[in-house]
């Protein structure tokens, strides 16, 4: 179902093409195929998942070293943006004080002047937390992303044989 709508829209020289040649931007970045995808996936989600400014910027210093579809990476670094990091990094450190056996820190107060006096306390708990975060749970949800994306192949596959094998009777 993904496929066919992608196929549809790289068919042909289009808009892409054109703007990646005013650019000199390589294809490679912009392919639409399941390795791209769940790397794209993935490194996105890695990089949402880090406290810290320029994610965006994190995602670009990444593709010398991996090829992975870039859009779909940065659109995925948006899934952390200022509504969502809040609960995100609560979440983080939530988790990071768990995976410690600490407890966390009680009377929290939404000020700078707290946040600077408890950084120490929070801040070992919270990259804890980003780390599994970051590896483990984005790691999965790539591994789910390539499993949906087989089983959709192979279940468009089985309709075609099915469609065939009727057309044979007819």
């Amino acid at each position: 179902m993904i496929r066919k709508f992608f196929r549809k829209k790289a068919s042909g020289k289009g808009k892409l093409d054109t703007f990646l040649e005013k650019y000199n931007l390589p294809r490679a970045y912009f392919n639409i195929n399941r390795k791209m995808i769940t790397r794209g996936v993935f490194i996105g989600l890695f990089w949402g998942f880090i406290p810290m400014p320029m994610q965006m910027a994190a995602v670009a210093a990444t593709t010398p070293f991996v090829r992975f579809n870039v859009p779909i990476a940065i659109a995925m670094v948006w899934l952390s943006n200022p509504i969502t990091m809040p609960p995100m990094y609560y979440m983080e450190y939530l988790t990071g004080n768990f995976l410690l056996g600490r407890e966390g820190i009680e009377n929290i107060e939404l000020t700078l002047e707290w946040f600077s006096n408890n950084m120490g306390d929070i801040f070992v708990p919270l990259y804890v937390g980003t780390a599994f975060y970051s590896i483990v749970v984005s790691g999965l949800i790539a591994l789910l992303i390539n499993w949906l994306w087989v089983r959709s192949v192979h279940e468009e596959k089985c309709e075609k044989r099915s469609k065939r094998s009727k057309r044979k009777e007819i």
